[in-house]
């Protein structure tokens, strides 16, 4: 994409406690850096999407707003570097 502001983007992969998928990936709709949330089958229970204006943000959005969550075991960061 020429010319094309491409935004810091990272995808995160969450384990929830068991049964909690759904209201976690309600709840992370509702986070304005989280563009997409899909829940899983297989190792991970819910896959969002984040991204941010700067990699500063991406990281604070991350940390301080998807990781914190409540019912949210683990999680596994993917910094992508080209889409």
């Amino acid at each position: 994409m020429i010319g094309a502001v491409v935004m810091p983007r990272a995808i995160v992969l969450i384990n929830t406690d068991v049964g909690m998928e759904e209201e976690v990936a309600k709840a992370l709709m509702q986070i304005p850096e989280v563009k997409e949330v899909h829940i899983v089958y297989g190792i991970y229970d819910v896959v969002v999407v984040v991204e941010a204006e700067t990699f500063d943000a991406l990281r604070s959005a991350v940390i301080t707003k998807v990781r914190r969550f409540p019912h949210i075991k683990s999680t596994t960061t993917l910094i992508v570097v080209e889409h």
